[in-house]
Order: structure tokens, then sequence, then C-alpha cells
């Protein structure tokens, strides 16, 4: 955070790797000194421009959550590479662009060391109340997979779409979203606060 700061202190437009800051209250603090300097101010979230991802959001957008899972599984993680909320970031933000602002109503750790296996759940709500559920459950041998079960009204997604992989690469997408902030096709108001967990 402090080398974004002292570059947007100096007046300079700044493209950060996700998450932008580990605290909701400090992204917010970076976000209005950009707005304060007239810069530009880029979170790199590459998960976010995925083919498959593109298809799950065209998939549910507009359609009203009735309650809805995502369950990501993989490998032990190293040490030092931090709580699980925190390296399943990219997960939690593709359930905040799915469905919006989430709140925190529970959550659980397990871990077995001797095992190398951990599984966090978190139980969220969006803001019309409907229940999500996070699951972070890793250990040696599993397989890297997301599963969802997302229901609405009159029907259930329940597995990612599959998409052919795009002939633009995923860093040069984002690199592509950074220059046309900068040219001005993407202007400020399409940039807002990270969408890290806000526990401060």
């Amino acid at each position: 955070m402090a080398i974004a700061k002292m570059f947007l202190e100096a007046g300079k437009h700044v493209c950060v790797e996700y998450p932008m800051t580990l605290s909701y209250k400090a992204a917010v603090e970076l976000w209005d000194l950009a707005q304060k300097k007239g810069v530009i101010l880029h979170e790199e979230h590459i998960e976010l421009l995925t083919e498959d991802y593109k298809l799950l959001k065209k998939e549910v957008d507009g359609k009203v959550l009735l309650e809805g899972s995502l369950h990501f599984t993989g490998g032990t993680l190293k040490p030092g590479f931090g709580f699980p909320a925190f390296s399943g970031i990219a997960r939690l933000c593709w359930l905040v662009d799915l469905f919006g602002e989430l709140s925190v109503t529970a959550a659980t750790f397990e871990q077995d060391a001797g095992k190398g296996y951990s599984k966090m759940t978190a139980q969220l709500l969006t803001s019309n109340s409907r229940p999500l559920t996070w699951v972070e459950e890793r250990q040696d041998g599993l397989l890297r997979t997301k599963k969802v079960n997302f229901v609405f009204d009159d029907f259930a997604v329940t597995q990612i779409p599959s998409a052919p992989k795009g002939t633009v690469g995923l860093f040069m997408q984002d690199l592509i979203h950074f220059s046309a902030k900068l040219s001005g096709q993407g202007g400020l108001a399409g940039l807002h606060p990270t969408a890290a967990a806000r526990e401060e």
C-alpha cells in the first residue's frame, strides 16, 4: 500500500495486483486519494476476465438468487501463504461481482496439520438477505476445482460453463482495460474500491 500511495500522492496513475490492500478501510483511503489527485487507480484482477467466468456472469446476470454456494478445492498451501480467506480472495471477488455486496454471518475453520488438511467455510448474506456459502478446502492431492450451486426462481447453475480459451491473454486484457481508463474510455466512474473482506 505504501508504494501505491506514494505514486498516487505524486500524481501518477497506478495499476496494482489484487487484493489492493489487506483491509477495506485502506483500499478506500487509496481510492479517495486517487479521486482527489484526479488519477487512475486500477486493481488488476484477471480471474474476472476468464472466458468461463464471463459465461457464468452472463448466465446469472439479472437473476434473483435464492441461495448458493461456491466450493473451491486445491493442494495444501505453502507456509506463509496466509489464511484461506486471503489466499481465496479471487473466489470471494467472484461472489461479490456476481451478487453484489456481501456480509459475513458465520465462519468456521477446520485443520489437521498432520494430514495437511484445512477447510474454511464462510456463511454470507447478499444485500437482500440471500444465503451464500463459500468453502476453501485444501489438502495434498486435492484437484484444483471450483464447484458452484446457484439457485434462482426457475433454474439452478450447478457447474461453471466451459468456454474455449480467449484469443487475448488475461494479463493483456487487463492491460487493455487499464489503458482504456488512461485514455478516458473507462473513466473514473468505472472504478470502485476493492471487494476485499470488510474486516477492520
